[in-house]
């Protein structure tokens, strides 16, 4: 009847680091995101590109008849 005593490990202290480490992690990653959890709010670019505006290509010149020897 003596042999179901339990028996604690003592892990307490151990888990408590772990669990500050955890939230220091978590702190620390919030800072280094800039604070923004969701991320930047919604933001519209507009790009337009045009080209540039070039004239119409003249008409080419009627070839010239060949020059009789």
């Amino acid at each position: 009847m003596a042999d179901n005593i339990n028996q604690n490990d003592g892990n307490g202290g151990l888990y408590f680091i772990v669990g500050g480490l955890v939230v220091v992690v978590a702190v620390l990653g919030f800072v280094f995101f800039g604070g923004e959890i969701g991320g930047p709010g919604p933001q519209t670019t507009e790009v337009k590109i045009e080209a540039p505006r070039t004239p119409a290509p003249a008409a080419p010149a009627a070839p010239a008849a060949p020059a009789k020897p």
